[in-house]
């Protein structure tokens, strides 16, 4: 059974501004669409349809543009914030109510192409509360922050990072709704944190991707996402 997806949009874009004061990240134009609308293009291409998009800035402007996700060939479900911002893992534990016992989760910057079901099958074989997608980044792309040996995941440090961390945190991963459980509902907290737990108590697997990723997170990665996109260049 195909497993639905999470998608975080509610950050507020600093790094992007002025160009995200009006308009939230996912909208913004990529290729002559709203970026998370190619996000959405590969989640139809490899079988995945439920969305559940979690926003927080600005997105009613996302709801009003995307409606139910059917011109999309997809089925769109929202979960809000609040007043508060959440934060990634306070923005999910929100949504759990729509997500059910397992799902992917994934950025609202990132444009993420691989086997999503080779990924699910991992999941489902590895019996943790999580799985972790991870690409030998070698500080390439991103700062490196796991710490990835004979197909564990050792070490995950968001803000800081040792010699041995060649890996990066790709930007997809499968999460249990249990591995929420001892976090507060509608309070502020980073995925990082939960991550971090879940490599502590053994319950994280991971998954290498051989293919690197785009985001938008910054003006440079918005332009070399935006050159990618236009060329077609893709799996499909």
């Amino acid at each position: 059974m195909t497993l639905p997806v999470a998608i975080l949009a509610g950050g507020l874009a600093t790094r992007l501004r002025p160009a995200t004061g009006r308009i939230p990240k996912s909208l913004l134009d990529v290729g002559g669409k709203p970026f998370v609308v190619h996000q959405l293009e590969v989640l139809r291409y490899n079988g995945l349809h439920d969305v559940v998009l979690c926003a927080g800035y600005l997105g009613e402007m996302i709801e009003e543009v995307l409606g139910d996700g059917s011109r999309f060939g997809v089925c769109i479900r929202y979960s809000y914030d609040g007043p508060t911002l959440l934060g990634t893992g306070g923005a999910l534990k929100r949504a759990l109510p729509l997500l059910g016992e397992a799902f992917f989760v994934m950025y609202g910057d990132s444009y993420l192409e691989c086997d999503y079901g080779a990924v699910e099958t991992a999941f489902r074989r590895a019996g943790k509360l999580g799985l972790m997608t991870v690409f030998r980044n070698r500080g390439a792309w991103d700062r490196s922050n796991v710490e990835f040996r004979n197909g564990r995941i050792v070490r995950y440090a968001k803000g800081s990072r040792s010699a041995h961390m060649e890996y990066i945190d790709w930007g997809l991963s499968v999460l249990r709704r249990e591995a929420f459980s001892g976090y507060p509902a509608d309070e502020p907290f980073d995925l990082a944190e939960l991550y971090q737990d879940l490599v502590v108590r053994d319950e994280l697997a991971a998954f290498e991707v051989t293919r690197r990723f785009y985001e938008i997170g910054s003006p440079e990665g918005l332009a070399e996402t935006a050159a990618f996109l236009r060329q077609g260049v893709t799996e499909r």
